[in-house]
């Protein structure tokens, strides 16, 4: 066996023990576990390419082609990364706006995902500055949430001193492009002109482009505050996902 067969089957090996981890033992990175999954099975294709690449022309091509995806896929992956960390660490707090959506996420019962509550102290920080502003709280209710992402949320944030009259619910949005669309109903039965309007949306982090780029198909005039989770492996998880969310959204939504 060559020298280069064995860092890809040890690599391969080293992935399904990440995968394993990630699906068993880690929590909320199961994403990263089907990755790395993926990614071993890549590595023993990569074998099995090299070898029959030695015995035949189709092989040789389809080794010329798996490498030319595999070169492609990765500069289009590391380009949409770049793009997403480059939304999720802008800092447009300071700007004034007209409105403010804040974008739902999990609930576990009534209570917050670790993902929810990141977007709800983010938008209580930003409230503060900006007091005068209307608020529209956008998420419905899921599998496992005994209460809609909106209740959760405007709980959360009346316990943290947020008054409760600026906050409008928007309680019917199962995705992004629904939170959009919903919200800016809201908005508009609430007196403000979607069409000129400057919107604050407060959202993850690793979400704030996809985000950007769904309020725009709405017609919306949206500025990102991003909202960051402090463990560095699930926002690693999230980050990488993203670039598969984002794929979906583009094509299919």
């Amino acid at each position: 066996m060559k020298k280069r067969e064995k860092v890809l089957l040890a690599l391969a090996v080293l992935l399904l023990v990440i995968s394993v981890l990630s699906l068993t033992v880690v929590p909320g990175i199961r994403f990263s576990g089907f990755l790395a999954l993926a990614l071993a099975g890549v590595c023993v294709l990569a074998v099995f390419l090299g070898r029959w690449a030695e015995k035949s022309r189709v092989g040789k091509a389809c080794k010329r082609v798996f490498l030319v995806g595999l070169t492609v896929g990765l500069v289009l992956f590391l380009t949409v990364e770049g793009l997403l960390l480059s939304h999720g660490e802008r800092d447009n707090s300071a700007l004034p706006v007209d409105a403010v959506i804040v974008l739902g996420a999990g609930v576990n019962g009534e209570r917050p995902s670790l993902i929810l509550q990141s977007r709800i102290n983010a938008a209580a920080e930003y409230l503060e500055k900006h007091p005068d502003v209307p608020v529209v709280l956008s998420g419905g209710q899921g599998l496992g949430e005994d209460i809609s992402e909106a209740e959760c949320m405007r709980r959360q944030l009346t316990a943290m001193g947020i008054g409760e009259g600026r906050l409008l619910l928007e309680d019917r949005s199962t995705s992004t492009a629904e939170n959009f669309a919903f919200s800016k109903e809201v908005l508009r039965a609430h007196g403000i002109d979607t069409d000129t309007a400057a919107i604050a949306v407060v959202t993850s982090d690793f979400h704030c482009f996809r985000a950007h780029l769904t309020a725009q198909r709405e017609g919306l005039t949206v500025l990102d505050i991003p909202a960051e989770v402090d463990w560095l492996l699930l926002n690693a998880n999230y980050y990488v996902r993203e670039f598969f969310a984002l794929g979906k959204t583009l094509i299919f939504d």
